[in-house]
């Protein structure tokens, strides 16, 4: 049976708005998570620490901004240690070479800023870095160079883009560590912005 164009026409118009409503509702659920970790009471510790894998973490009363993103997309069934080991494994040539490591390291490289924006570049997560704070969406992923250098080098940092608001509206609080615990701020765009992503998995 040949279908109608207006048929084929709405058929598409229901996709769209039915992918549109999941990928809002991961996003909406990953918010939910990085929330969450700023309830928990946490101490920065950027030590090495030997974890298990698939599924390892520092101990949970410890961690450093990269810790709260991991644990916020492990709530919405993400396993990014798994997911940048895989991805470190077959292209460890697209990876930063700052800790001269000759193999991949499951214990650190998904807690390094450089390897998280390398691993959401190659899974086509990148969106562009703009200086207008509307162009930064609930769920989107942030990264800086907290010396103010627009380099993937020096002291980096992440953090998740919440659906709260500055007291003047204008911008999306951000959850992130950095230094002081986990923590809702208003610091989007306190340091130099050198990474924009939007990462649902694959």
């Amino acid at each position: 049976m040949k279908l109608k164009p207006h048929k084929i026409a709405l058929f598409c118009l229901f996709f769209a708005m039915f992918s549109f409503k999941q990928e809002n509702d991961f996003f909406q659920k990953l918010v939910v998570q990085a929330v969450n970790q700023t309830k928990i009471k946490v101490t920065y510790v950027p030590a090495y620490v030997q974890i298990k894998y698939p599924n390892g973490d520092v101990p949970a009363n410890t961690g450093v901004c990269t810790d709260l993103v991991i644990r916020a997309y492990r709530g919405v069934g993400i396993d990014l240690q798994k997911e940048v080991h895989e991805d470190m494994v077959k292209h460890f040539k697209d990876y930063p070479k700052l800790w001269k490591l000759k193999t991949p390291d499951t214990n650190i490289d998904h807690r390094r800023v450089p390897n998280l924006m390398t691993y959401f570049k190659n899974k086509k997560a990148e969106l562009v870095v703009t200086d207008k704070a509307e162009d930064y969406k609930p769920g989107d992923l942030v990264t800086w160079n907290l010396q103010n250098k627009k380099v993937v080098s020096g002291i980096t940092h992440i953090g998740i883009v919440t659906n709260q608001r500055s007291p003047d509206g204008k911008r999306y609080l951000i959850a992130h560590n950095i230094g002081g615990g986990n923590n809702i701020e208003d610091m989007l765009f306190s340091y130099t912005i050198i990474g924009h992503y939007r990462f649902k998995g694959q």
